[in-house]
Parts: C-alpha cells; structure tokens; sequence
C-alpha cells in the first residue's frame, strides 16, 4: 500500500518508521523541510510541496495528516482540497475536538471526500512499535483502509468507534482520564516524598508495576523516570499541556457531568507555573517519557 503522510513531529516520525518497517510506500511531506530529508533516508518518498505529495499517490489517495489540533489542520485541508478528487481518503491522526472533526467531515463530504478521524494513544513507542487507536467516520471508508490501522496498532489496539468525530471524542476523554491519573501517581510520590523515610522511587515504581491494583503503563514510565533522576532534582515541576483535558472539562459541563477529579488536575496544572511541587516534577518527568513533551530543566 502506498500513502501519503503529513506531520513528521515527534509522533509523525514514529508512525512512517512503524509503516515503512510493514513495506509500505510513505509518501512524506511537513512544513519544514528537514525531517523530510530526515524521513526520506529511512526509506520514505519526500515530498517538498503538496503538489508533489499528490502526485505520488496512486488514486483514490490516502493522507494521514498528524499535526496540531484547530487552525493547522483546517488551513492544512485548505492547502490540500484543490488537488483531491472524488473518494480520495484524508484521516486526521492527532487530538482534534471532535466538533471540528465533525465540521470538517461534513464540508468534505459535499466535495466528495472522505475523511475519517483516529484519536491515536501510547506516546512514542506506541506510535513505533503499535498504537491504541480509535476510529471514527463512514463504515465503509473504515473498512477500505482498516489495513492501515491494523499494521499501525498494536494486537487488539484498534476500534471502529462509529460516526465520525466519535474517534477523536473518545480520544480527548481518554487524555482527560490520563491527566487524573498523572495527578494521582504525582499526588502520591509527593506525599512520599514529604514523608520521614529516605525511599528508592524507582523501586517502589517497580515493585507497584508488579501485581498492585495501580500498576500500568504510567508506573512502568515512572521506574525509566527515577532511574535517570531519582529525586527529579533535573527539572522543575512545571506541567505544560492541558488543551485536550480542558475540552473534556468543557464537555462534561454542557452534559452536567461531574468531574472534580478533572477540574483538581487542570488546576493543579496551572498552579506549577506559579507554585513547584514534587507531583509536578513526577507528571513532566512521566509527559517526557511517553511523549517527549518538554520539561524544564533547572540550571
């Protein structure tokens, strides 16, 4: 199969190397040129303008775009549109609201388009070695390409989830459940932390990733985290992020669902910027491991 590809950020990149290690064809493309050339010498067709992007895709075409949510990726559809033609196929790979999905898959229809929304979770070495995906749009078009994201998944990691904008919703709640997990396991290694012993976080992180009821992925990224800091004494507990969580906020106030453990981690969120504690070191520490999002580093 050959598609093309747009977006080679830190999640990008990871996904052509999966597609490219299954023998696809990965026609790539991104705003700067770069990882382009830093793609092409893995393997994947470069493609330094949209024009050549199209030209190097069989019909109907498939693009997976994977870049910013809002403004990016309906300027990116803008860019793409004049040269798609009818049952071409656009699959939007990152955290878009699933408002704009459904926007967009509506104007895409009456031009003849498809185009289908994967909400796509497990940080970067899902994103390499198999992700956890959710797939929202038309059966039909899902069926067509469900190739795609089963060699981009894991075993057992991928999920039609119905009409389109439902994959990237259940995506963005997905993220908010992520951010009250962060702030638990922050919670808790802070309280350690304040206690009177002298403890070996990595141990503790690994013996808990073994038989305890909050063993997960989350508490084997913290036995990697404490193992290359174990106090965190490298960085400073400042939590960046919090646009996918705040959607999931906003959501739970239209329906009147109560979420205070939701509210209580974006608020905790926004008092690292002003007040450091060591559960904000523990969630930008865990948010480095599993998708190289930035901390910042004391000097």
């Amino acid at each position: 199969m050959k598609i093309g590809f747009i977006g080679l950020g830190r999640m990008g990149h990871n996904m052509v190397l999966n597609l490219l290690d299954k023998k696809y064809e990965v026609v790539v493309h991104n705003r700067s040129q770069e990882p382009i050339k830093e793609a092409a010498k893995k393997g994947a067709i470069p493609a330094f303008t949209i024009k050549d992007l199209i030209k190097n895709l069989p019909k109907p075409r498939i693009i997976w775009i994977m870049i910013s949510a809002g403004k990016p990726v309906d300027d990116m559809i803008k860019k793409l549109l004049p040269y798609l033609e009818k049952n071409d196929i656009l699959i939007d790979g990152g955290n878009s609201n699933y408002i704009d999905t459904t926007r967009r898959y509506n104007y895409l229809k009456r031009e003849g388009v498809h185009y289908l929304d994967c909400g796509t979770s497990g940080g970067l070495k899902g994103a390499r070695h198999g992700a956890c995906l959710t797939i929202g749009g038309d059966k039909k078009v899902f069926k067509k390409t469900e190739k795609l994201f089963r060699d981009l998944a894991t075993k057992n990691g991928y999920l039609y989830t119905g009409n389109s904008g439902s994959g990237h919703f259940v995506k963005v709640v997905h993220n908010g459940m992520e951010y009250v997990m962060l702030e638990a396991l922050g919670e808790g290694f802070d309280v350690l932390n304040s206690g009177p012993y002298n403890l070996d976080y990595k141990a503790i992180a690994n013996v808990w990733s073994h038989g305890s009821i909050i063993r997960s992925f989350l508490t084997e990224l913290a036995v990697d985290t404490f193992k290359n800091d174990p106090k965190l004494k490298k960085i400073k507990g400042i939590v960046g992020g919090g646009e996918t969580g705040t959607w999931v906020m906003q959501y739970a106030k239209k329906w009147r669902v109560p979420a205070p453990a939701l509210e209580a981690a974006l608020n905790m969120r926004k008092l690292s910027r002003k007040n450091e504690r060591f559960s904000g070191k523990v969630i930008a520490a865990l948010r480095n491991e599993f998708g190289g999002h930035t901390v910042v580093k004391n000097e």
